[in-house]
């Protein structure tokens, strides 16, 4: 009778704990990144009455008989179900399709989350809504993400034009191939040239180059006077013995129409003479001086900051960490998870590494499913209803008893 008296009082509680959770995730429906609870429960000991006995002596074996004790919390899990996306469209927005948990840290204290609503404070890091700046990675060291959006990339001087693809051995004596290119010389002055490049024995590998700056005067009487030519041979493709580099004197217009000398080299180890296309290409070194016009994030977490002289340049990339048992995660509120004993140690590399992609523009939104949710909370509600009855009954029985003697 007192057995279940207290059967009842530990059911009540259960479902009690069962209700919290529910409340907590229904209040967090609409909290991006969140993760719900669920509630088990475990019946608690067993008083034994009778133990077992196997069969002996002709008379079968006998069954234990034991009475529980009632109930109790078994575990409160954190389900780490991967939830929905929301189009935000703002580019500071982000969510992680797949594993993986953002790196966020305030001095010391590092914590994990999946709610990517991420700001730009007055120095430019990126933090989260509670001021906790977000990590980027790079060859197993974490750092602050800044993006200064009133940076100055300045001026670098050309110092290669690197020559890539292919040279036919097949060409025709008419197989003239023509690129502008831009260099930049030592006052981060930008030039555009005309590279011609023009076959002299293709089956050899020996063609022509020639630089031209078009806005240099041209001398009647001396029209190549301002051509820079040079005939070079492409020499069999050895891996071990690569081809040097070819040094060129480039004749620029210095702002005035005279000539000034700009001397680069030329490296052609990853040019072919194979039977086919002519598809050779120069790529220049060098930039002009340029202001940071914008930034995107790419979605393996790479920041990349685009530039008014046209230049792209990864800022930064973003952490993501992976747990062996992300259910062991301790919820710290605000959106941020702690590492325990029982989640195993934060494994941090960026997106794509065995972890889950970026969709920039986008939040992960809470894994509450309203309609479960509501169907729990009848559940537990009647529970909680059925152990008042046991109380109530066994409040009955003591009555009674207690009538026996008037």
């Amino acid at each position: 009778m007192l057995r279940s008296l207290y059967s009842g009082i530990s059911g009540m509680k259960n479902f009690q704990t069962k209700l919290d959770v529910i409340g907590n995730n229904i209040a967090n429906v609409n909290t991006y990144g969140f993760k719900k609870g669920r509630v088990t429960f475990k019946d608690t000991m067993n008083q034994t009455i009778s133990g077992a006995s196997g069969a002996q002596n002709n008379r079968g074996g006998i069954n234990p008989m034991q009475v529980g004790l009632g109930s109790t919390v078994a575990s409160i899990d954190n389900v780490m179900t991967q939830s929905s996306m929301q189009t935000t469209g703002r580019s500071l927005d982000l969510a992680v399709a797949g594993d993986g948990y953002f790196v966020v840290k305030q001095g010391n204290a590092q914590e994990y989350t999946r709610a990517g609503n991420f700001y730009l404070d007055n120095n430019g890091t990126l933090v989260n809504g509670d001021g906790m700046k977000v990590q980027s990675y790079n060859n197993g060291v974490l750092k602050d993400i800044t993006v200064n959006v009133n940076s100055v990339l300045p001026a670098k001087q050309t110092n290669q034009i690197e020559m890539k693809g292919n040279l036919p051995t097949d060409a025709k004596g008419s197989s003239n191939l023509v690129q502008q290119i831009k260099v930049v010389d030592d006052k981060g002055l930008e030039h555009v040239l005309d590279l011609k490049i023009q076959p002299q024995d293709p089956a050899a590998g020996t063609w022509n180059f020639s630089f031209i700056d078009n806005t240099l005067p041209v001398d009647p009487a001396n029209p190549t006077a301002n051509v820079v030519s040079q005939t070079i041979t492409i020499p069999a493709y050895d891996p071990n013995n690569p081809p040097s580099s070819k040094s060129f004197t480039l004749k620029l217009n210095d702002g005035t129409g005279a000539v000034k000398n700009f001397t680069i080299n030329m490296p052609i180890k990853d040019l072919t003479k194979n039977a086919g296309s002519l598809d050779a290409t120069a790529i220049p070194d060098g930039n002009t001086q340029g202001t940071l016009d914008s930034f995107n994030i790419g979605s393996s977490g790479e920041i990349n900051g685009v530039f008014s002289n046209g230049l792209v340049l990864q800022l930064g990339q973003l952490a993501l960490a992976k747990f062996t048992n992300p259910s062991g995660l301790s919820k710290a509120g605000s959106n941020l998870f702690q590492e325990t004993v029982n989640s195993g140690t934060a494994n941090i590399n960026v997106a794509g590494v065995g972890r889950g992609t970026i969709a920039s523009g986008e939040l992960e939104m809470s894994n509450v499913d309203l309609s479960e949710e509501f169907t729990d909370m009848i559940v537990a509600q009647r529970g909680f209803q059925a152990n008042t009855k046991i109380i109530t009954t066994s409040d009955d029985i003591l009555q009674e008893l207690i009538n026996l003697k008037r």
